[in-house]
């Protein structure tokens, strides 16, 4: 019986990739391989590694010599001497840098809802392989997962939960937990929505994870349309054309007809058909409507505008039109993820990845009102730690998300958006005034002094912008010192069990010391509390598989 490849030992997995590439130069392959389906097979989302590495993967590598690594790729095998790169893009950056808070008491950045990230590292880990430094983002992973927090009791669209406890990877410090989490509301009762499906239908799509799965997504989204609802569909490959002009979402047959419709080929024109799609999006606006833009692509653009900044500030200028732009990734091998989640950003919408239809199912019918309805935008987080009690501290992810502290008053400066429902979790490590911490103590360091709230570890400000416009608003929060907790809930530990996993899978262990994969798990298994849907017991499954890919030291 043939095994995956990812089962192979290292030898046997270069000696299969140097044939495989012999065969794709051939023009050889499979009866199985040419075979195309028509519909999308579901995908659960399981720890089975089910990457075996096909002629037409290796076909859309790229050779080059090992000595030359392209930056911000997936990571890459080498054979016969030469690297096997898959094209895809993701933006690496430095983590948040540890900050004395005699020099530095104030932290600032903006909120991030997006979730990609976790469901991209799970798509690496099923099939095999860990994945690449860039596709890791903290923030987004911590986030895929629902807590427990308090909901809006002051007329605010949001209410804040703050916790602290032990740090379960350094016995000298201490994790603070802020939770932020937004007013729900029913499908029923959102307003009417205008959207355009804004699908790529280019040849690098012609795959069972492109665009077979975008029209099993969208059709999942048409089911939730109310009559008040207007859709419609714009594709593009070598050119971009309208499929569906505006239609009811009464009109469901007709709709599901045009999505079936569709079918790849051809290169990929993304900045024509992104423009096109908020031309439809103004013609039928509705105002005090739900206006939005969904891109289902892998953003692998080739033709026309192709440039990073360019398609970011062309989503920058759109957005002041009042439609918003969420990115739905889709795809491997070419897969631009830095793309996707940046226009996202810039579009004022949020940025989720489908791997598989359980995926499309969370984002698109689960977190509809999350997805769609906007509760709050410009949202900015500033923590100020008090000097008297807290030495040192760190950011856990939101390296792309950080402001200056100038920033944190001006209402110019965009940030991110909270969609109904959401929740945001931001964890700081932080070390307690006469802990061992990461820095040297200062030689001609003064001692603080209490300034009146000796009782006060920080103080959280919040500001945003209503939804519907106008001057941003204040919410202030402080943290006491007496919050520190040996028992920590259930919420945090598994937060902070994430948050490791994420550190491991960069690699470095730089903070997590000896904390190890299975020490992560099993913080995670016993954090599992209450799990609905199953998201934290297939999370302990995917730190365990990567415990089994990790190399051996």
């Amino acid at each position: 019986m043939s095994r995956p490849l990812s089962y192979m030992r290292p030898a046997a997995q270069g000696f299969a990739v140097t044939l495989l590439v012999a065969l794709a130069g051939c023009g050889l392959s499979s009866s199985r391989e040419s075979a195309k389906p028509s519909e999308p097979v579901p995908v659960a989302p399981s720890v089975v590694p089910q990457g075996e590495l096909r002629q037409s993967t290796v076909k859309r590598m790229v050779m080059k010599p090992a000595s030359m690594p392209a930056p911000g790729v997936a990571n890459d095998a080498v054979v016969g001497g030469y690297r096997v790169e898959p094209r895809e893009q993701y933006e690496k950056l430095p983590d948040n840098p540890i900050h004395s808070v005699a020099e530095t008491p104030v932290s600032t950045f903006s909120v991030d809802v997006d979730t990609g990230s976790y469901a991209n590292v799970r798509r690496f880990l099923n099939q095999g392989s860990l994945p690449p430094d860039g596709a890791v983002r903290l923030e987004e992973m911590v986030n895929y997962f629902p807590y427990h927090y308090a909901l809006p009791a002051d007329g605010s669209p949001f209410g804040v939960t703050t916790e602290i406890a032990p740090s379960p990877w350094n016995p000298h410090t201490r994790l603070l937990r802020i939770g932020i989490k937004a007013s729900d509301r029913a499908v029923a009762d959102l307003a009417p929505a205008n959207l355009v499906f804004l699908v790529d239908v280019s040849g690098s799509m012609d795959r069972r994870e492109g665009l077979p799965l975008v029209k099993s997504t969208l059709k999942l989204l048409v089911d939730q349309l109310r009559d008040q609802d207007r859709v419609s569909l714009v594709v593009y490959a070598g050119e971009s054309r309208v499929v569906l002009k505006p239609t009811s979402g009464r009109e469901k047959a007709k709709i599901r007809n045009a999505i079936d419709q569709l079918s790849a080929g051809g290169s990929t024109a993304g900045a024509s058909g992104i423009e096109l799609a908020y031309q439809m999006a103004r013609e039928s606006f509705i105002d005090k409507g739900i206006n939005r833009i969904l891109l289902a692509t892998d953003g692998d653009f080739n033709v026309g505008i192709s440039d990073f900044d360019s398609l970011k500030q062309m989503a920058t200028d759109q957005r002041k039109s009042g439609v918003s732009l969420t990115t739905l990734g889709f795809g491997v091998d070419n897969y631009n993820e830095h793309l996707m989640e940046q226009l996202a950003d810039a579009g004022d919408g949020n940025y989720a990845y489908i791997d598989n239809l359980l995926e499309a199912r969370k984002v698109l019918v689960g977190q509809l009102s999350s997805t769609l309805a906007v509760v709050a935008r410009d949202v900015k987080l500033q923590v100020e730690f008090n000097p008297a009690q807290v030495s040192e501290y760190r950011l856990l992810g939101y390296e792309n998300r950080a402001l200056k502290r100038e920033d944190f008053n001006n209402d110019k400066v965009d940030a991110g958006e909270i969609g109904a429902g959401h929740t945001v979790t931001a964890l700081y490590e932080i070390v307690a005034r006469g802990e061992k911490g990461w820095l040297d103590p200062l030689r001609y360091a003064s001692v603080p002094k209490s300034d009146g709230t000796p009782g006060e570890l920080a103080m959280l400000r919040v500001r945003y912008k209503p939804a519907e416009g106008g001057n941003s608003r204040l919410i202030e929060h402080p943290i006491a010192a007496a919050q520190q907790n040996d028992k920590p809930s259930d919420d945090l530990r598994f937060a902070a069990a994430v948050a490791a996993f994420a550190q491991q899978l960069k690699g470095d262990g730089r903070y997590t010391g000896a904390m190890s994969f299975k020490d992560t798990a099993q913080l995670a298994r016993s954090a599992r509390g209450e799990d609905p849907f199953g998201l934290r017991a297939e999370f302990v499954q995917l730190v365990e598989l990567a415990q089994s890919l990790k190399p051996a030291p």
